[in-house]
């Protein structure tokens, strides 16, 4: 049996394109008749990110940050770092910060004053996953696709220990699995 075998799988590849689905069209509501600059927050967010711009139905330009809490471990630090910034000017424009997983809301809280302070038209946020039992810091979340219970989650860009991203489809892992090999 491989440890693939023991997910239990949460969220799979229907609900993921729906949520996917409907979260593009809000967000294409709501950005109509403007210029978006969405911000990938790498890497758990990427598949997310990806499927999300592909639906729009509004023109958007991309960035990419790199900033985590976890680093290869699979509890937060709280202490964020960034190891890739946005390389854009964005004083002036409609900003969209998309990340795979609010679980502390350390990072996200990290970025949004990181990114005010750059003086934006307009600054939100659009998270696939949001773990509010883990929560620390207080973050908005303007679109959400769905809220999770406070289990260690792989697949569809999140990981554990760089592994598992590719899976299509949320899956929790059992617990004591969550480092394992």
């Amino acid at each position: 049996m491989t440890r693939e075998d023991r997910l239990e799988i949460l969220f799979d590849e229907q609900a993921l394109k729906q949520a996917v689905f409907e979260l593009a069209a809000q967000i294409s509501r709501d950005y109509a008749g403007k210029e978006l600059l969405l911000v990938c927050v790498l890497k758990g967010a990427a598949i997310f990110f990806a499927d999300l711009a592909r639906r729009l139905i509004i023109p958007a330009m991309f960035e990419f940050a790199q900033a985590s809490s976890y680093g290869s471990g699979t509890v937060s630090s709280r202490a964020v770092a960034v190891s890739k910034d946005i390389g854009s000017d964005i004083s002036g424009k409609h900003v969209l910060l998309v990340d795979g997983i609010i679980d502390t809301g350390a990072t996200m809280d990290f970025l949004l004053k990181r990114y005010r302070e750059r003086g934006p038209a307009s600054l939100r946020t659009a998270v696939l996953l949001d773990k509010r039992a883990h929560r620390t810091v207080d973050v908005p979340i303007d679109y959400r696709g769905f809220e999770i219970p406070d289990r260690f989650v792989v697949g569809y860009g999140m990981d554990s220990g760089e592994k598992y991203r590719n899976l299509p489809y949320i899956a929790v892992v059992p617990p004591g699995d969550a480092a394992a090999p």
